[in-house]
């Protein structure tokens, strides 16, 4: 138990900057206060003292703002961070070294009885105000943003973010380069398609930037194989794009904080 005590405290010093003692963190988390009268509800649960650990669970609400039902199974070195507005279900599982910011939900979207409420994995990190609704797995290492709302699975190490939750895949460094050079090269600033961005829109102009690639790489085959037939058809010019024409659309995006 004291071995369990100490890690808890441990996994403070490393996730919060803020944290400056162990006297410090013992009395003034509450997140940490929440953790270990979960481990007496869950043990009062498991060994059928039901009523005793729904009691010891709602003492814990009262004074720590964070609600975890007693049938909720919690791996070691979870961490809590500020945690008032923290709701996690009944057939809620997580796993080691996981973290959830204030006003998270792990909730259920069924009125029915069995698994009702997420599993998250070890390393799982989980944005302020996130709502993970249903009976999915998030994967070990995946991050889930800010206010998203999840209510399918997550890969591991994967990113969700958004209502409702949508996963965001990084692009490969080749690939954004090959996106950077046809941007320059049509004369888009290449800050608005930036992989980093879960914007929509800038995803769906990176796609468009791959197919413009891969339309000039066909066009150059092509091209290549008309003229070792003898025809001059690739001589001609392709219009000019002029940067002035973009001007306006660098302008905008030049508005928008980074």
């Amino acid at each position: 138990m004291f071995e369990r005590m100490r890690e808890d405290i441990q996994s403070v010093f490393h996730r919060d900057p803020a944290a400056r003692n162990a006297f410090e963190v013992i009395t003034c988390y509450p997140g940490l206060h929440a953790t270990w009268i979960h481990r007496v509800s869950h043990w009062l649960w498991v060994n059928e003292w039901k009523w005793l650990a729904r009691m010891s669970s709602n003492l814990g609400r009262w004074l720590t703002g964070v609600e975890i039902h007693p049938g909720a199974k919690i791996g070691r070195r979870f961490f809590i961070d500020h945690g008032m507005g923290i709701v996690i279900g009944e057939t809620a599982e997580i796993g080691d070294d996981v973290t959830l910011y204030h006003g998270v939900t792990l909730g259920g979207t069924s009125w029915n009885k069995g698994k009702r409420h997420p599993t998250l994995e070890d390393g799982v990190i989980v944005g302020a105000g996130a709502k993970i609704l249903g009976p999915f797995t998030v994967g070990a290492g995946a991050k889930i943003g800010s206010n998203a709302v999840v209510t399918r699975a997550v890969p591991a190490g994967a990113t969700a973010v958004g209502i409702p939750g949508r996963i965001i895949v990084k692009a490969d460094d080749e690939q954004e380069a090959k996106r950077k050079a046809i941007a320059e090269k049509i004369g888009f600033d290449a800050y608005g398609v930036s992989g980093d961005m879960p914007d929509p829109v800038a995803r769906a102009i990176g796609q468009l930037l791959d197919h413009v690639q891969a339309v000039e790489e066909r066009l150059e085959g092509m091209c290549g194989a008309l003229t070792a037939l003898g025809s001059d058809y690739c001589a001609k010019d392709l219009p000019q794009l002029r940067e002035e024409d973009f001007a306006e659309v660098k302008a905008k995006q030049g508005d928008v904080p980074s």
